[in-house]
């Protein structure tokens, strides 16, 4: 057989492999229709319940479609534009600085996002699953002028709580406060009456203030208050509500179940009289709203509201919740109807459907464009099949052998003054076997409004509160939530309790004679992972962090370093300067995006490429500056950066001009590739090793301070010029400069950036993560070669976790440029946050299966832990068209047999994870990779792997199968009904598979079962 063709069996593996078609291709539109149905993805959108039931029977599965796998969360962070002055940050009740904990998303610091998101709203986790986002943070963002649409910002929000709380640290107050504790005013009693969102905001930051007498009084005997009680397990996971409790439990407060405000039990007189100096009142609208119509019937008759009815589905679906064996409410087979159109109904007619409704009608007395509920939770509910009547106010309920038989409505309208008129000549029955009313709730049990005495109420029959500091009539009590009349959602709740906060600890110290700050300042939060010190000392100079300005477009002037010092960068290298003679005027344009990321626009370049020369301002000035910087930033460190031709007269004046200066370190810039190489300077030295070992002599001659040899990547070996540098006597060297290249030439034939009229160019210095594994290389390679030498390592550094990787390869220290001009400043606080959670991690066994800040993947779809059906119907199946029916019906059956609280365990929270060994320092880290890194023929290829698929997460793409064909070894077979990849025994380790596959973990690398043996194409010939 022909050598340059495919085996029969190979042929027909490739049978559904692209091709270049060479005719039009003609399909009947039956045909399509069945094929359309086959893969379907999407679901059933059109027919009613009875044509297309959804098995929800017991199925309390997240529903949200905001939910993210990693994978998700990564590709959605990486969209956001970082906006200035951010418009989604205004637009949220707690201001939480959402700009920066997408960041740290985006750079896997999942850590340094939940720390971002739980300093401003203690209840981080719960908003990100139940915030009306569409109305709020995701209403406000600038991508809705873009065709892309928002940034699901919820579901960022929920995916990194979530992964901090799978990291079980425990919240710790900020270490760097003083103490208070010999304090009286903050030994103050303080109670909290409700356990529901407000309260738990105000307790945590009280306690973050450092008052440690704080107690939180709830009725039930389980904690959360609405969020446990009425918003659903599929929604909302009652672990969710537990763990943000123990966070608050962290710093000390108390909670004591089984305590209500009411006459019998706790009063707001009773607390003062027991030596409480001040009270939150936190416990919601506690009574329903009902129609008068309902006055005669009851949950016997199939009567229920919202307040009994949610409540008794979250006992007997919330694992954890209560010690009840409490059963679904048995509403099987039943029509439901629902009454009312805000956000709580929406979870009444979905709640009901998991009961066993057969059908679920929602009925609201106005239109659609007058609904309450929030897109996010309508679009549940229209999912699910419930049918929306609108337009209809209900008259009488009819009774029939002590059971609800149906409802009688009649039609409402709007009339000319916009008032809404009943019409009763327009008269609908609608049979039903349960009503729940949805119709809101209030405050009218006198028990309670007794205890709230001596408040003064306004005329809605609640307590009057200042809205700007929840400060009621009485000034020692306080009241937050949906009590203080203004909140309408959680997020609103726990920023009302954020706000009383503050306010109450104005009135505490006041009652001891104490001030507080005019501008409010309450505390961030903090765990054992911010006391990691990353101090790391290097040529004799100890730097706070290993993070530095490069030399580059951000040390631009010396404003720009003062500002990056106050973000936190622990050092920076000037913008190269040199002496008057050599001044310098740039062009422009020069600097321009890469090309490397495709059509990428916006931040989150890839690359940069520039044509800008050394610092335009004097070498006065700069020495000036750095003079004025020492004096300001005594812990910060600042490396002067210069260049000179090769002239050992005019290194030796510029070197004592900036050591005179107060500079703690020089960076000899012997590598610009473009420019200043034509006039004798910069990459025109960095060449040659031997001009290189000159220069550093005479410098090392001229100054004591140390200095590092910035090399350039443009060379043969890089090694030969780090050799130089060292026996020159160079400190250390920095690896590495921007790497030459040509960004890109427009179609016109133009390349880019174009200067004056003449549209000229010339070869530029290419920066950022596209150059990272060239300095990866660099700094490794001298690392090897020079063991402890010290690195400072620059190109592609864009979050903790690259730093990391090249303090592994060597680098003691990370010059920063393209990231930053990326986005700003303040990453910093990002890599700061990143690195130390990195290295506290390494400390934690119970985290070793972890890698970095990514915990092991577990199976999902649509971001969603699924159950695995091959254990059910014996065989895996793709999630489309009748596949995904017989999943979901597999799925269901499983459900519907099991009570919901026997399907699932709670989650344990506590105790939390603690160090188990010490905690590595920065300098620990350097090199450690680098035993690991050498030649080809260090490589053993005796120990082999192969690909395994995990076709429960497969999402059918063929991505694997065709990388496999077109560039690999033909593999991977493609199933041509359920598209389903299968590795053949062909596999030979290659790993292309992995690489293409667009989801994470999906492809593995096990052993390879049986010993590799090479297919030769033409059996070696014996040597004779």
């Amino acid at each position: 057989m022909a050598l340059s063709k495919h085996v029969p069996d190979i042929e027909s593996l490739l049978s559904l492999n692209p091709r270049t078609p060479k005719s039009a291709k003609l399909v009947s539109t039956s045909e399509t229709r069945k094929a359309r149905q086959h893969w379907k993805r999407n679901g059933q959108t059109k027919g009613c319940a009875t044509c297309f039931p959804d098995p929800l029977q017991n199925n309390f599965e997240d529903v949200k479609h905001t939910t993210l796998s990693e994978r998700g969360a990564l590709r959605e962070s990486q969209r956001c534009l970082k906006c200035a002055d951010a418009p989604c940050q205004r637009s949220c009740p707690t201001q939480l600085d959402i700009k920066s904990f997408i960041t740290s998303i985006s750079n896997k610091n999942y850590y340094g996002s939940a720390k971002a998101i739980l300093s401003d709203n203690p209840l981080g986790l719960t908003c990100g699953m139940v915030c009306p986002t569409s109305d709020l943070c995701v209403g406000g963002c600038n991508l809705f002028a873009s065709e892309e649409g928002p940034i699901n910002i919820g579901g960022l929000q929920q995916f990194a709580v979530e992964m901090f709380k799978d990291m079980r640290l425990a919240q710790i107050r900020d270490p760097s406060l003083p103490s208070v504790a010999d304090i009286d005013s903050y030994q103050a009693k303080i109670a909290l009456i409700g356990c529901g969102p407000a309260s738990i905001s105000c307790a945590t930051f009280l306690a973050r203030l450092g008052y440690s007498n704080v107690t939180v009084f709830e009725r039930e005997n389980y904690v959360g208050g609405l969020s446990s009680a009425e918003i659903p397990q599929f929604r909302l996971p009652y672990d969710v509500v537990s763990f943000e409790v123990e966070l608050m439990k962290d710093l000390g407060v108390k909670v004591e179940t089984g305590r209500a405000l009411s006459m019998d039990d706790l009063t707001l007189n009773g607390l003062k009289n027991e030596g409480y100096e001040a009270v939150f009142v936190g416990i919601g609208m506690p009574n329903p709203k009902c129609s008068p119509i309902f006055n005669d019937v009851d949950a016997s008759h199939g009567f229920l509201t919202s307040k009994s009815f949610l409540p008794s589905v979250a006992k007997a679906s919330k694992p954890g919740m209560c010690n009840c064996s409490t059963k679904m409410p048995d509403m099987q087979g039943s029509s439901v109807i629902v009454l009312g159109a805000g956000d709580t109904a929406m979870d009444c007619a979905t709640s009901a459907l998991r009961c066993g409704a057969k059908r679920v009608f929602v009925v609201f007395r106005k239109g659609f464009n007058n609904m309450r509920a929030v897109p996010e939770e309508m679009d549940v509910a229209k999912k699910e099949r419930c049918e929306f009547l609108p337009f209809l106010s209900p008259r009488e309920v009819v009774v029939k052998g002590g059971k609800i038989h149906s409802l009688r409505l009649c039609r409402t309208e709007q009339d000319d003054s916009g008032e809404w008129i009943e019409d009763e000549d327009q008269v609908v029955t609608l049979k039903a076997n349960f009503i729940i009313s949805a119709f809101g709730s209030g405050l009218s049990d006198q028990a309670v409004v007794g205890a709230l005495s001596p408040l003064k109420f306004d005329k809605w029959s609640l307590p009057a509160v200042d809205p700007s500091t929840m400060q009621t009539s009485e000034p020692w009590v306080f009241c937050g939530g949906d009590l203080a009349g203004v909140t309408q959602t959680t997020v609103e709740a726990v920023n009302d309790g954020k706000q009383a906060s503050w306010h109450m600890h104005t009135f505490l110290q006041s009652l001891h004679g104490l001030g507080v700050p005019k501008e409010p300042q309450l505390p961030k939060f903090f765990t054992a992972v911010d006391q990691v010190d990353l101090s790391v000392e290097v040529a004799g100079i100890r730097f706070p962090n290993p993070f530095g300005l490069a030399s580059a477009t951000p040390t631009t002037s010396a404003p720009m370093i003062r500002r990056g010092f106050e973000a936190g960068w622990g050092f920076a290298v000037t913008k190269t300067y040199g002496l008057d003679k050599d001044l310098v005027t740039n062009v422009s344009p020069r600097i321009v995006r890469g090309t490397t990321s495709g059509p990428v626009f916006g931040p989150g370049q890839s690359a940069f490429l520039n044509i800008e020369l050394i610092s335009e301002k004097t070498a006065e000035y700069w020495c000036r500056s750095i003079t004025e910087l020492k004096q300001d930033f005594k812990e910060q460190i600042v490396i002067a950066s210069i260049m000179c031709g090769y002239k050992e007269e005019d290194w030796t004046v510029l070197a004592k001009q900036s050591e005179a200066a107060g500079a703690d370190a020089l960076e000899l810039n012997l590598s610009c590739p473009h420019g200043m190489g034509e006039r004798g300077m910069g990459l025109a030295c960095g060449q040659n090793p031997e001009l290189v070992l000159n220069i550093c002599r005479w410098v090392r001659a001229a100054v004591k301070i140390p200095f590092f040899a910035k090399l350039t990547p443009n060379v043969t070996d890089i090694v030969v010029i780090a050799k130089a540098a060292h026996e020159g006597g160079a400190d250390g060297v920095t690896a590495t400069n921007t790497v030459s290249g040509l960004m890109g030439v427009q179609t016109s034939s133009n390349a880019w950036p174009s200067v004056g009229e003449e549209h000229r160019t010339t070869y530029g210095g290419v920066s950022g993560n596209a150059i990272r594994p060239i300095a990866l290389r660099a700094v490794s390679a001298i690392g090897r070669a020079l063991p402890g030498y010290p690195i400072l390592a620059t190109g592609g550094i864009d979050s903790a976790d690259v730093g990391l990787q090249f303090l592994h390869c060597g680098a003691h220290l990370l010059e920063v440029c393209s990231a930053i001009q990326n986005q700003d400043f303040t990453l910093v606080d990002d890599y700061i946050t990143g690195l130390k959670t990195l290295l506290y991690l390494r400390s934690i066994e119970e985290l070793t299966a972890w890698d970095g800040q990514s915990k092991p993947t577990p199976r999902h779809q649509l971001g969603k832990p699924i159950v695995s059906v091959a254990d059910v119907v014996g065989k895996s199946l793709p999630n489309f068209g009748p596949f995904a029916q017989k999943r979901q019906e597999a799925v269901a059956m499983s459900k519907a047999a099991v009570q919901p609280l026997d399907q699932a365990q709670p989650e344990t929270h506590r105790p939390s994870f603690a160090p188990s060994k010490p905690i590595s320092s920065v300098k620990e880290l350097i090199g450690k990779a680098l035993d690991r890194i050498g030649t080809y023929g260090d490589l053993n290829n005796q120990q082999q792997v192969v690909a395994l698929i995990d076709e429960e997460m497969c999402i059918n793409c063929g991505k694997c199968y065709m990388a496999c064909n077109d560039s690999g070894y033909q593999a991977i077979t493609f199933d041509a009904v359920t598209h389903l990849p299968h590795i053949t025994d062909d596999c030979t380790g290659c790993t292309i598979c992995l690489s293409v596959c667009p989801i994470i973990d999906c492809i593995r690398m096990v052993e390879r079962p049986t010993p590799y043996q090479p297919i030769r194409g033409v059996p070696v010939r014996s040597q004779t």
